[in-house]
């Protein structure tokens, strides 16, 4: 009976079934090119445009006004902007973020409030960026804050981190749901209560799942525009504090390349290549991490 079973695995396939393997390869192959075309096109029309005008000096000086020979012009302040109005909503979102998901799997599981709480956040991570960035101008701008109302990279950060608070509270919530309850009973079991279990040993097998959530979270919100339009604005200077209006690549580009000045045309050209590199690496740097620990 073996013998006939070994027969069988090493009998070469028929003709006919080959060629429909080839040929369906053939389809997947020629499908994924066409899936990747789009997003090739756009790196390289990013990198043609781009490559050539990026230097050290225009990632280091401001802006430099319009006409004037002799002068650099860079965006290092919208690269201010936008580190500080990104590490301002990761100061936000990301404990918020990781505690509500600790209550909807460890503490609340089951319940309707952890249902209801999971619904929301469903429905948030769904809602466009515009109408957060509508949401952050009427809670924030358009109220005082510790005596200032206004744009600045405060309302900027609040808006990114409604945007990142659905990511890191879905991302960490699987992750802990993927931390094997033997674990959870083995701590219980050597005299851990409920609260050391969660944070010391739960928390800690899922750390580096929970750290690709939030690096995917920083890179979906780097690149966005349309909140930092109705929160942070632009300005053309350094950023001096976080009530200011401040900042930002994605709204540089923006501004930049419906320009009517060629020079400015080229910096959105530059800039977008610097936000590329800045998405791709925080990318990258997340699948690092899961490819390190599955």
């Amino acid at each position: 009976m073996s013998s006939f079973f070994d027969r069988q695995l090493t009998k070469p396939l028929s003709v006919d079934r080959r060629l429909f393997s080839y040929g369906m390869s053939a389809i997947a192959v020629l499908l994924t090119g066409l899936a990747l075309l789009p997003l090739l096109s756009i790196l390289f029309e990013i990198l043609r445009q781009g490559l050539p005008n990026l230097r050290w000096e225009v990632l280091t000086n401001l802006p430099a006004p319009v006409g004037e020979a002799g002068v650099v012009s860079g965006f290092a302040n919208a690269i201010q902007g936008t580190v500080l109005m990104v590490g301002l909503a990761a100061m936000m979102s990301i404990p918020f973020g990781i505690l509500t998901a600790i209550y909807l799997v460890e503490i609340g599981r089951g319940n309707t409030i952890a249902q209801i709480v999971r619904f929301v956040m469903s429905i948030l991570s769904a809602v466009p960026s515009i109408v957060v960035g509508v949401f952050a101008y009427a809670v924030i701008v358009l109220s005082t804050i510790l005596g200032y109302r206004g744009f600045s990279a405060l309302a900027g950060a609040f808006a990114l981190a409604v945007i990142m608070l659905p990511i890191i509270v879905l991302s960490t919530e699987e992750a802990l749901k993927l931390v094997p309850t033997q674990q959870r009973l083995a701590s219980a079991a050597l005299g851990a209560n409920s609260i050391q279990t969660t944070f010391k040993v739960v928390l800690k097998a899922a750390l580096p799942s929970i750290t690709t959530g939030v690096l995917l979270a920083i890179a979906r919100v780097s690149g966005e525009t349309a909140p930092l339009l109705f929160t942070a604005l632009f300005s053309q200077n350094w950023v001096e504090q976080a009530f200011n209006p401040t900042p930002s690549l994605s709204v540089m580009i923006y501004n930049y390349a419906s320009s009517a000045f060629p020079e400015q045309n080229q910096l959105a050209w530059s800039a977008s290549v610097v936000l590329l590199g800045i998405v791709i690496l925080t990318n990258l740097l997340s699948r690092l991490i899961t490819r390190r620990h599955p």
